[in-house]
C-alpha cells in the first residue's frame, strides 16, 4: 500500500492521463485540458475517452477507460455530475490510481447531491484510488507540462516553472492568484485546488508539496481544514525545510458550547484559534491577496536575512521616513548608522543626513558616484541584514537609467548575504532586469517593508526550531467519570498532572470551618465547592478577607444559607479554605476543545484585560517552555509581566513552566477534556512562583 504522502505523485506527476468526457471543442470543459497537454508538451501518454469519436484534437479516441492500453496514472473527469458515479466506478475498476472530478452539483447543492459525493468517497475508500474533487478546477506542474485543468487563466499563455507552490480549495481564487503571480514573474511549481474535498484536502496537499525539492514558497487557501494531524504534520515539516508558507484563511464562526460556563471557550472563535496556529508554526497570515502576493514574492528565492536590521536609501527625507514608520510596525529595527560612518558620508555630502534612513538628496543622483559611495558604506558598514533603496521613476528614466543601475550594481556587488531590495515604478523589462541581478523590486513602499518583516519572521521561525532541544514528558491520563466538577475536585485531579495550587483545606457543612482556617493560617477565603455551581461569585458564594476563626465560621454558614436559597438543587460537596493571597500579576489560563484542532491552551492577562480587551493568545496542546515563553510574550499586555512603575518582574519562568505542563495534560486527555478555565492565575514576584486561585474542569459528555 502506498504512503498517504506519496499516494498523490500519481494525481500531481503523472506518467499517463486519461480524460473522460474529452471534447474537441477547445472552449469547452472538456476540451481545454486536451488543448493545454497538447500545447504544453506533456511527455507522457494521453488518453481522450470519448464514446462519439474516432480522435479528439488529433489524439486516438478510446470508448471508454476499460479499453485503454495501459490504466492511466490519473484520470480526470470532464462528465457532468449526473455521470460522474458511474465514471469514477469505471476507473476504479480499471484500478486508476488517481481522479480529478471538476463537475460541481454534489455537497454545496443540498442533500441529494451530498449523498452523491458520500458515494464518491466511498468509491476512493474502497478502491484506494485518490479523488480531488469534485467541484473543483483542477490541478497542474508546469515544470513538465502537465495541466489537469480547466482554467481559462491558461488560454493566453502558459505558467513558467518556478518555486512557488499554490493550493486553494477555492478554483477561482486560486486561478485568480495564479494569474497574478505571473504578472509578476513568479514561477509555479505545482497548482493544485480542492474543491468539495470529498477525499484530498488541503492539508495533504500541503503535506505533498512541501516535500518537493523545487519548492521554496506554498501559497495557500483555505475555508477550514479537515485533518488537523496531517496539516499540523505539513507545517511542522515546512518550517523544518525552510519553506514559507504565506496563508489567506477565511471565514469566521464563534466555537465552544459552553460559552456560558467557560472563559476560555468563549473567546475561542475559530479565527482566533487559527490565527494561534499559524504564529505557534511559523506560518505567515495574510490579511489581502496583494499582501500574500508580495510575501510570497519575497520568499520565492528561499534567501531569509540573518536578522532584522533594515538600512534604508533615499534621495527622500519624506519617503525615508515614511518606510521607517512602516519598518516598526513590521517589527524590523531601523537603527542608525555608526558615529564614525556618519561622519564619513557627512564629510562626502555636507547637507545630507547619514542617519538611517540615510537622505543622500537629489543630489546624489547628480553624482552616482556619490551614490555608489553612500550605499556601500551602508552595506559595509552599517551592519544591515536588509537593504532598501527608495527610487521613484528613475530607474525608467531615459536620462539617467544606465548609469543609475551601474551605481547600484556597482555599490551592492559582493553583498549576495544581505537582502537587497528597491522601490521604483517602472516597466515589466526594467524590474525583470534588476530582479535579475538579485533585486526584490517593490512599486509601494509599505509593501516592501511589510515583506521584509515577512521575511525575518520566517528567519526567526526556522532558527527556532533549529534551536528546540526540550523532550515533552507524557501526562498522566483521565479515568473519571461526570461532567463537571467542583473546583475542589477539578484542583485535585490537575495536581496529579503537576500543576500546583496552594495548600488549602474542603471542609464539609457540618465540619468546623474555623479550626480549619486556623491550621490554614490567616487570612483566608472561603468558597462554596459545588460541581454544579461554576460561578461562585454570582450566588455570593466567596467571602474573602477573613482574619479569624469566628468570623470563619460565620462565613461558612453565610455561603452555605446563600447556596440553599440561590441553588437548593446543586449538589454541596463543602466549603473551601484557601489562604489569601494578594500580589503578583493576574492572569487566566485555560483549555478549550477546538472541532478541528483539539485541546488548545489559553493564555491572557485577568481581569479587564480578560473581559473588555480580549487580550489572549492560544496554543495547540502539547507544547514545550521555550513555546509557552512565546505564548507569553505575544500578549499586548505582556509589560505588566516584566514589571512596571517600579514593580518587580513576574516569575515568567514559572507560568511557562505551568502553561507547558497543562498542554501536556490537555492533549494526553484530549478525548475527555472539554474545557479547562484556571482564573484567576497570580505570577508572582521572580523566583516566586504561580498561584492558581480556581480552577474548573469540564469533561466531554460524548
Amino acid at each position: 500500500m502506498l504512503h498517504r504522502n506519496s499516494s498523490l505523485s500519481p494525481l500531481l506527476a503523472p506518467r499517463s492521463i486519461a480524460l473522460i468526457g474529452a471534447s474537441e471543442n477547445v472552449a469547452r470543459i472538456g476540451g481545454r485540458p486536451l488543448r493545454y497537454l497538447r500545447e504544453a508538451g506533456f511527455k507522457g501518454a494521453v488518453y481522450p475517452v470519448n464514446p462519439n469519436r474516432e480522435t479528439v484534437q488529433g489524439f486516438k479516441s478510446y470508448a471508454s477507460v476499460g479499453v485503454l492500453p495501459e490504466t492511466p496514472d490519473v484520470a480526470i473527469l470532464a462528465v457532468p455530475s449526473s455521470g460522474t458515479i458511474q465514471a469514477l466506478r469505471e476507473c476504479a475498476e480499471r484500478h486508476v490510481k488517481a481522479a480529478i472530478i471538476f463537475s460541481a452539483g454534489f455537497a454545496e447543492t443540498g442533500d441529494e447531491g451530498r449523498a452523491m459525493q458520500d458515494e464518491i468517497a466511498g468509491i476512493a475508500r474502497e478502491s484506494g484510488m485518490r479523488v480531488l474533487g469534485p467541484n473543483c478546477l483542477g490541478v497542474f506542474n508546469a515544470a513538465t507540462g502537465y495541466y489537469g485543468t480547466f482554467s481559462a487563466i491558461l488560454d493566453t499563455e502558459f505558467v513558467k516553472p518556478g518555486p512557488v507552490a499554490i493550493i486553494s480549495q477555492s478554483g477561482a481564487y486560486g486561478s485568480h492568484i495564479a494569474h497574478l503571480a505571473r504578472q509578476r514573474g513568479l514561477g509555479i511549481s505545482h497548482w493544485i485546488t480542492t474543491g468539495n474535498e470529498c477525499d484530498i484536502d488541503v492539508a495533504e496537499a500541503l503535506q505533498w508539496v512541501v516535500g518537493q525539492p523545487d519548492t521554496n514558497v506554498v501559497i495557500a487557501y483555505a475555508e477550514g481544514i479537515r485533518n488537523r494531524d496531517v496539516f499540523l504534520e505539513a507545517l511542522d515539516t515546512a518550517r523544518a525545510k525552510e519553506k514559507a508558507i504565506v496563508f489567506m484563511k477565511v471565514g469566521r464562526s464563534e466555537v465552544g458550547a459552553h460559552a456560558v460556563s467557560s472563559h476560555t471557550a468563549a473567546l475561542a472563535g475559530s479565527d482566533a484559534v487559527f490565527d494561534a496556529v499559524f504564529r505557534q508554526y511559523g506560518v505567515y497570515r495574510a490579511r489581502t491577496t496583494a499582501e500574500q502576493l508580495d510575501v510570497a514574492y519575497a520568499c520565492s528565492r528561499g534567501i531569509y536575512p540573518a536578522g532584522d536590521r533594515l538600512g534604508i536609501f533615499t534621495l527622500s527625507g519624506g519617503f525615508g521616513i515614511q518606510m521607517a514608520d512602516d519598518a516598526a510596525l513590521a517589527g524590523l529595527d531601523v537603527s542608525p548608522m555608526p558615529d564614525a560612518a556618519q561622519e564619513e558620508l557627512k564629510a562626502m555630502l555636507p547637507y545630507a543626513s547619514p542617519r538611517n534612513p540615510v537622505d543622500a538628496t537629489a543630489q546624489a543622483l547628480t553624482d552616482l558616484p556619490l551614490m555608489t559611495s553612500y550605499i556601500r558604506a551602508m552595506l559595509e558598514k552599517g551592519g544591515y541584514d536588509m537593504f532598501a533603496g527608495i527610487f521613484g521613476s528613475g530607474p525608467a528614466s531615459p536620462t539617467f537609467a544606465v548609469s543609475l543601475r551601474q551605481a547600484l550594481e556597482g555599490a551592492t556587488a559582493g553583498q549576495g548575504g544581505r537582502i537587497l531590495s528597491l522601490t521604483m515604478s517602472a516597466s515589466s523589462e526594467i524590474v525583470r532586469s534588476y530582479e535579475e541581478k538579485g533585486f526584490l523590486v517593490f512599486e509601494d513602499g509599505s509593501a516592501l517593508v511589510n515583506a521584509l518583516g515577512a521575511l525575518a519572521h520566517f528567519r526567526k521561525s526556522f532558527d527556532a526550531v533549529k534551536r528546540a532541544t526540550e523532550t515533552l514528558e507524557e501526562a498522566p491520563r483521565l479515568s473519571l467519570d461526570g461532567d463537571t466538577f467542583s473546583e475542589y475536585g477539578a484542583k485535585s485531579v490537575l495536581a496529579k498532572a503537576g500543576i500546583a495550587f496552594p495548600r488549602e483545606a474542603l471542609v464539609r457543612p457540618d465540619e468546623d470551618a474555623g479550626a480549619a482556617a486556623a491550621t490554614i493560617g490567616f487570612p483566608v477565603v472561603l468558597k462554596i465547592s459545588s460541581p454544579d455551581i461554576a460561578h461562585k461569585t454570582e450566588i455570593g458564594g466567596v467571602i474573602v478577607g477573613v482574619k479569624d476563626e469566628d468570623e470563619a465560621r460565620h462565613a461558612a454558614r453565610t455561603i452555605l444559607d446563600r447556596v440553599r436559597e440561590k441553588r437548593p438543587d446543586a449538589l454541596i460537596e463543602g466549603l473551601i479554605v484557601s489562604p489569601m493571597i494578594t500580589g503578583g500579576v493576574e492572569t487566566i489560563a485555560g483549555v478549550v476543545r477546538d472541532p478541528v484542532f483539539g485541546p488548545m491552551v489559553m493564555f491572557g492577562l485577568g481581569g479587564v484585560f480578560v473581559e473588555v480587551l480580549k487580550d489572549v493568545t492560544f496554543r495547540v496542546a502539547p507544547f514545550d517552555r521555550t513555546e509557552a515563553h512565546r505564548m507569553i510574550r505575544e500578549i499586548r499586555g505582556f509589560a505588566m509581566l516584566e514589571g512596571v512603575r517600579g514593580a518587580p518582574p513576574a516569575d515568567i519562568d514559572a507560568l511557562a513552566e505551568m502553561l507547558s505542563t497543562l498542554s501536556r495534560f490537555a492533549a494526553a486527555n484530549a478525548d475527555m477534556i472539554e474545557s479547562i478555565d484556571l482564573n484567576p492565575v497570580l505570577v508572582l514576584p521572580e523566583g516566586k512562583g504561580v498561584a492558581l486561585l480556581d480552577a474548573l474542569l469540564v469533561l466531554r459528555k460524548d
